[in-house]
């Protein structure tokens, strides 16, 4: 058994190397397309007429798109396959997004925010069914660590690049369209890799021998029997209902910090260039939280509390940005921030796999992810209306506070009525 164990490490790691990269990388590009309105805002904004409020609904009405399509497109990936469905996603993504390019007014600008929503409904939660086919549970706080990482690193990246492309003026489009087309192309052409290189399961792994197939499969069947499998134990099971609420908090500080950062730090008085590069410096930080919790989750296993924490984590950058003092003060909340939302979201959801199996699985990473992310709609919006009626983004930062705690807590809660029963 010993030796089975050590080979299992060893496959493992093999496909961790060949699948996670491209994963990594199509969550970076994808992402990248999700938020850069965050960094158009800072000229699309008065080039199409739009206020922060009519801003805040359209970032939002995104998610509006993902929420009706996100169960529907999970159920069809566990179908036809992740290597179809992905690739299916990435593509229509991509155009979609180059779209944006071309709105006109707010109302047009709402139906391609709501569209990329319909194309990229299932991507993400289609990653987190993806890595159960191939990772046992042991590691997956890890694998989901590097995943999540994409978030920050599509900032990272596309902070400055973003920034700098507002400054391409040619051809009669203004640099915030320019910014739209050329950031769309690397996610269409990762959607075409996706086709060759993204194997279903181990079975169809070219890149396995039979032997190392038959020890992954092997060590997999070991994993503990999920207690829900079918659709309708799923929507029955009132665990899958009450894991929402941590999750929709915990992505509410996300988009709230992702969307508005960028606005808040020019607003110090910063150009778009020097905005682009100050906003990397949370997301750079963000990635030692993340791998440090990851990391910790594994090893103990304890994974409501490390979610907790990373909450707390990030209500105390919350509300070290609100109070401020001077832009360095801002800024160290906003690394806080940055670090406990992301650690936050991958720690999440190593907890559903601990009771949910196939369609159950399939179908409940995608409920919840859907319902969580309508967050994604309602916290860029209320940031921009808090905004707009009392002039200061400091209140809409209290909110999130209070948010980050919820999250905290309502997890603490959790773990006491249901976790236990493992």
């Amino acid at each position: 058994m010993d030796i089975l164990k050590s080979e299992a490490d060893a496959v493992f790691r093999k496909a961790a190397l060949r699948l996670v990269p491209l994963i990594v990388v199509m969550y970076i590009a994808a992402f990248l397309n999700r938020v850069n309105v965050g960094f158009a805002a800072l000229t699309m904004n008065q080039d199409l007429g739009l206020t922060p409020e009519i801003y805040g609904f359209a970032a939002g009405i995104f998610f509006v798109g993902y929420f009706l399509f996100e169960v529907p497109s999970n159920l069809i990936m566990e179908k036809v396959g992740a290597r179809l469905w992905l690739s299916r996603i990435m593509l229509t993504w991509a155009v979609i997004s180059m779209a944006n390019a071309f709105v006109w007014d707010k109302y047009s600008f709402y139906v391609v925010r709501f569209l990329l929503g319909v194309a990229e409904a299932g991507f993400y939660p289609g990653i987190l069914l993806y890595f159960t086919y191939w990772f046992p549970s042991a590691t997956r706080a890890r694998i989901l660590a590097i995943f999540c990482a994409g978030i920050p690193i599509s900032n990272i990246i596309g902070a400055p690049l973003s920034t700098w492309l507002l400054g391409l003026e040619m051809h009669g489009l203004h640099g915030w369209q320019w910014m739209y087309i050329l950031e769309a192309i690397p996610t269409f052409a990762l959607g075409v890799i996706a086709l060759w290189g993204l194997p279903d399961n181990p079975t169809k792994a070219g890149f396995l021998n039979p032997r190392e197939k038959e020890v992954a499969l092997a060590e997999l069947a070991r994993e503990p029997q999920a207690e829900v499998h079918g659709l309708g134990g799923m929507f029955a099971d009132w665990r899958v209902w009450a894991l929402m609420v941590p999750d929709f908090c915990i992505v509410f500080g996300i988009y709230a910090l992702g969307f508005w950062m960028p606005q808040m730090i020019k607003g110090m008085g910063y150009t778009n260039s020097e905005t682009g590069a100050i906003v990397m410096i949370p997301y750079l930080f963000s990635l030692i939280i993340l791998w440090g919790m990851g990391v910790s989750s594994d090893r103990t296993g304890k994974r409501a509390l490390h979610f907790s924490l990373s909450a707390l984590i990030a209500a105390a950058g919350y509300t070290v940005a609100a109070v401020g003092g001077n832009d360095v003060i801002v800024i160290a909340g906003f690394c806080l921030v940055s670090g406990g939302v992301y650690a936050g979201l991958s720690t999440f959801w190593t907890v559903p796999p601990l009771f949910l199996g196939g369609t159950a699985a399939a179908g409940a990473f995608a409920l919840i992810n859907s319902v969580g992310n309508l967050s994604g709609f309602l916290a860029p919006y209320l940031m921009g209306w808090l905004r707009t009626h009392t002039g200061d983004h400091r209140i809409g930062l209290f909110m999130c506070v209070g948010v980050m705690i919820l999250a905290a807590g309502s997890m603490q809660l959790l773990s006491k009525s249901v976790l236990r029963k493992r």
